[in-house]
C-alpha cells in the first residue's frame, strides 16, 4: 500500500464523521486565529513604538529646568526657570556634545482668513529640526539670520497646515499668531505621536528670540523651558550627560552639598526600554494565545483516542489482508495532521481577517509578516504530529486477532 492509497484512507475516515471532524478542527482554527491576531497586534505596537523612536534622532539628551521647593512642598522638575539660552551655547561646546537645540513654547491662536487653529507655538532655533530628525515636505526653515533679527516667520506642523489651509499652499502665505503677521516658510513632514502620546504634527515653529520678545514673553529674560543635546556618538551619552552636569553645576554655582537645579534625561535609553517592554508584551499575546492551540491538540488527541477505539475491528481487519504497523501508524498520524494542516489554513485566514478588522474598528496599526504565517502553520503542524501520535502509535501496537474480536 503505497503513501497515496494511505492518504485516500485518511480522508475517506475523516469524511466519513464529517461533524465531529468539523468540531475538531475548530479547536485549531480558534487556536491558530488567536497567534495570528495577537502576534499581529504586538507587532503592530512595536512597530508604532520603533517609529516614534526613530522620528526623535539618534544619540538624544533633554535637560529639563530643575525643581523648587515652597512651604515644605517640593514641586518636580520644571516648575522653576533654571535654564538659559547662554547655557544652550555652553553646552554645544562640550567636546561630546555635537549640538543643541533650546526651546520656549506656550500656545497660541492663529488665523488665516475666515480659518482658525489654537495649538502649541514652540520658539526654537533652527538646529532644532536637525538635531530632532524632522524633514521638510515643503519649503523651508527659517535662518540664523532670522534668529537673530527676530523676524515673524513659521513653520507648520502637518495637522496646523491642514487644518488652516486645507489644499491650499500655506509656504509664502501670510498668517496671525497672537494677532501678528507671520510668513510661512515651510511645513513639516508628518511624525505622528510622540512616545507620550502628544502629536508632534500639531505645532507650529517660529525662532527662539521672536517668541521671547512678541509672543511668549518671559519673566526671566532668556530662559527656556528645555533644551534637547544631541551627542556625537551613541557611546558617548553617559560621557556627555557627565559632561553637561558638570558644566550646568558649574554655571549655575551649585556648590558641592546642593542638589542639582536641572535634570539630565537619557532618551535613547528610555526609547530602548519601551521597545523591549513592546517586544515582550508582543512574545506575551502570543504566548497566551498559543495556550488555545494546545487545548486544540488535546482535544485532537482525544478525538483520535476514540477513533481508535471505535475502528478497532476495522483496524484488525487491514492487519488481516497485509495492512502492517507502520501503515496504520501512518494512517492515523496523517489523520492528525490533516486536521491541523486544515484547521491551520482556515485559522490563518481569519486571523488576518480578524487583524484587519481590529485595524479599522479600533483604528490599530497591525503587522502581519511572512514570518509569522509560517510560525502559525509550522505550529500548528507540529501539534498535529505531537497529539496524533500516541493514538496513532496505540492504533498500530493493536494485535490483529485481538482486534477481530473487538465488538
Amino acid at each position: 500500500m503505497n503513501l497515496l492509497t494511505i492518504i485516500g484512507e485518511a480522508t475517506r475516515a475523516l469524511q466519513t464523521n464529517r461533524l465531529r471532524t468539523a468540531l475538531t478542527m475548530l479547536g485549531m482554527i480558534i487556536g491558530v486565529a488567536a497567534v495570528v491576531l495577537m502576534l499581529s497586534i504586538g507587532q503592530g505596537a512595536q512597530t508604532s513604538i520603533n517609529s516614534a523612536i526613530a522620528s526623535m534622532g539618534s544619540h538624544l539628551l533633554i535637560v529639563m529646568p530643575g525643581a523648587t521647593s515652597s512651604g515644605g512642598l517640593r514641586w518636580g522638575s520644571g516648575s522653576v526657570k533654571t535654564l538659559t539660552v547662554q547655557d544652550a551655547h555652553a553646552i554645544a561646546e562640550l567636546p561630546m556634545v555635537d549640538a543643541t537645540a533650546p526651546v520656549i513654547s506656550g500656545t497660541a491662536q492663529l488665523n488665516y482668513g475666515a480659518n482658525n487653529w489654537s495649538t502649541v507655538l514652540t520658539g526654537v532655533t533652527p538646529d532644532y529640526f536637525s538635531v530632532n530628525n524632522w524633514e521638510m515636505a515643503d519649503g523651508e526653515i527659517f535662518t540664523e539670520g532670522d534668529l537673530r533679527s527676530g523676524t515673524r516667520v513659521a513653520v507648520l506642523g502637518q495637522i496646523t497646515a491642514n487644518s488652516l489651509f486645507g489644499n491650499e499652499d500655506p509656504v509664502g502665505k501670510i498668517v496671525r499668531i497672537a494677532n501678528r503677521p507671520f510668513t510661512v516658510v515651510g511645513v513639516l513632514v508628518a511624525k505622528g505621536q510622540s512616545l507620550s502620546g502628544r502629536d508632534q504634527d500639531d505645532n507650529v515653529f517660529i525662532p527662539l528670540t521672536t517668541a521671547q520678545r512678541q509672543i511668549i514673553g518671559n519673566q526671566f529674560p532668556g530662559s527656556i523651558n528645555h533644551m534637547t543635546v544631541r551627542a556625537k556618538t551613541a557611546d558617548s551619552m553617559e560621557a556627555a550627560e557627565a559632561e553637561i552636569t558638570r558644566l550646568l553645576r558649574q554655571r549655575h554655582r551649585i556648590s558641592a552639598h546642593m542638589e542639582n537645579d536641572f535634570t539630565v534625561r537619557n532618551l535613547t535609553a528610555l526609547a530602548s526600554v519601551a521597545s523591549n517592554t513592546a517586544r515582550v508584551m508582543a512574545w506575551m499575546l502570543g504566548a497566551v494565545a498559543s495556550v488555545s492551540l494546545l487545548v486544540g491538540g488535546i482535544g485532537i488527541m482525544n478525538i483520535m483516542l476514540v477513533s481508535v477505539t471505535e475502528r478497532t475491528r476495522e483496524i484488525g481487519i487491514r492487519m488481516a489482508i497485509g495492512a502492517n504497523q507502520r501503515m496504520i501508524l501512518t494512517q492515523f498520524l496523517l489523520e492528525s495532521l490533516m486536521i491541523c494542516i486544515l484547521g491551520g489554513i482556515t485559522g490563518i485566514a481569519l486571523g488576518i481577517g480578524g487583524a484587519w478588522l481590529a485595524s479599522r474598528i479600533a483604528e490599530l496599526e497591525i503587522v502581519i509578516t511572512p514570518g509569522m504565517i509560517a510560525l502559525a502553520f509550522s505550529f500548528s503542524s507540529i501539534i498535529g504530529i505531537f497529539f496524533g501520535l500516541y493514538p496513532a502509535r496505540k492504533a498500530a501496537a493493536l494485535k490483529p486477532v485481538e482486534a477481530l474480536r473487538h465488538e
